[in-house]
């Protein structure tokens, strides 16, 4: 036995030398190229059940069109690059190994052109042709090694091999592939854009786009007492003063380009009309009441809270974060509305229960130390509104408002009804003396709209618009 298990590690070893598509070099890697297409086959799959692929045929050609063009240019043109736009609000990009490549409608929304949106792709490719998600994929089964080999021996031990594709789609989505990697990503994707036309530096403004999503979400994460999100592939400094990202997209600048393409009239006509933030299945948040037409409910939350509209879940933060009102459904609730929240709470009787009518619906409210329960039936499903906050001091301070939150719970009404549609993307151009302040006056955008607005025209944090200037406004 000990002869076979030397000739397992042996024959590992071997399978793990193979030449680098970019630079040449002997990289450690434990599958074939045909091994990684099949994976990233399969963990295309895991994403496709995770995400909804945007329904938009046109903008879905478009990206697809510029993706090609920039694979065709890559190091490894031999494989069958597909590219896909996400119906989620995330400003995201990734990559799977064998040449799947997703970008988000979230982020397509803060793009301003082509030559962008094309650095985005490349960066992506860059992924795909280095093998970056292979060689990290290899390095975790050599670490691994002693499990491969005693599932030969123990088959339960097998089943680790199913996590693989979980940590390969979470890996690309959520935490990238370190800077070294990203950094390899922004070099060759300047490479592929000026290969294919485009100026080199549009990678340099991509991560400026980033950057001021990080800079505008840390002053939210203060107001909203939480920590601030961190994108993967986002730098210390601005990208404008950052030594290591200026020096490898000037490598590009070897690849002549005489008349870079930028495309920005192309692109603003292509988002055109496209869906901004939560779609109708989600449920939609307008002035911080949420709508949502296929439950046909509506709650109003305080207005300085606020509202998080998640894929799984909607919650509600105070200021400072020190209280929540979490939401949730329970398709096949059982007992009277008092006695699910009796269970749900806890308690042993009803004394802390309030059994009540809220807008002609069975209800019923549950008192606790440091929360509230709102338990409301609709439809034959409970809707649960669970406040909780920090302490009991922060509970009675905030007790008012959350107890006004669950008593506004009710049926959707046929006009709200008619504001429970997406948001979406429309171009103007802006006239002499407009600002970003008027424009928000009007947006749906609530208060964030003028730094939104500033965003989305990379003009975040102060610029104003100039007059002719193509904006991208949300109506």
């Amino acid at each position: 036995m000990k002869n076979f298990v030397l000739a397992c590690l042996t024959a590992l070893t071997v399978a793990g030398c193979a030449q680098n598509p970019v630079t040449g070099s002997t990289d450690f890697v434990m599958m074939s190229e045909q091994d990684e297409i099949n994976l990233g086959r399969q963990a295309d799959l895991q994403v496709r059940k995770q995400y909804k692929i945007y329904p938009d045929k046109a903008l879905q050609a478009y990206v697809n069109e510029v993706g090609q063009k920039l694979a065709e240019k890559s190091h490894r043109n031999n494989l069958t690059f597909r590219f896909a736009v996400l119906d989620s609000t995330e400003i995201n990009a990734f990559s799977l190994p064998g040449g799947y490549v997703y970008i988000t409608r979230g982020i397509l929304a803060y793009l301003n052109s082509e030559a962008e949106m094309a650095a985005v792709l490349g960066h992506e490719i860059g992924h795909v042709t280095a093998r970056h998600g292979v060689r990290q994929q290899s390095a975790a089964q050599a670490a691994n090694i002693g499990l491969t080999v005693a599932s030969i021996f123990v088959p339960q031990v097998a089943s680790i091999a199913g996590q693989n594709i979980s940590n390969i789609v979470g890996t690309a989505i959520l935490s990238g592939y370190g800077r070294d990697h990203e950094l390899e990503s922004d070099r060759l994707g300047a490479e592929y854009l000026a290969r294919s036309g485009y100026d080199p530096q549009a990678m340099i403004r991509v991560v400026g786009v980033l950057k001021d999503q990080e800079l505008y979400d840390i002053e939210r994460a203060k107001i909203e007492g939480r920590e601030p999100k961190r994108y993967h592939g986002v730098f210390a400094s601005h990208p404008d003063a950052d030594t290591r990202l200026k020096q490898v997209v000037g490598e590009a600048g070897k690849y002549a380009v005489a008349a870079p393409r930028d495309g920005r009239d192309e692109y603003l006509k292509q988002i055109a009309g496209m869906d901004f933030g939560e779609n109708a299945e989600e449920g939609i948040v307008r002035n911080n009441q949420f709508l949502h037409s296929d439950l046909k409910i509506a709650i109003q939350y305080p207005a300085d809270w606020i509202v998080h509209n998640m894929p799984d879940k909607l919650v509600a933060l105070s200021p400072g974060g020190d209280a929540s009102i979490l939401l949730k459904m329970d398709p096949k609730p059982s007992g009277t509305p008092a006695d699910y929240a009796r269970r749900q709470a806890g308690f042993m009787s009803n004394d802390s229960v309030e059994s009540l009518e809220i807008n002609k619906l069975p209800g019923a409210i549950a008192t606790y130390e440091q929360g509230m329960l709102g338990v409301i039936y609709l439809n034959k499903r409970a809707y649960l509104l669970q406040a909780t906050a920090k302490s009991r001091d922060v509970f009675n301070a905030r007790r008012k408002a959350i107890r006004e939150s669950i008593l506004s719970f009710h049926a959707l009404t046929e006009e709200e009804r008619k504001q429970a549609q997406p948001l979406h993307v429309r171009i103007m151009a802006a006239r002499e003396g407009e600002t970003y302040a008027k424009l928000a006056q009007h947006s749906p955008l609530g208060k964030q709209a003028p730094s939104l607005l500033r965003l989305m025209n990379a003009q975040y944090p102060n610029g104003e618009p100039q007059a002719g200037q193509k904006l991208k406004i949300i109506e």
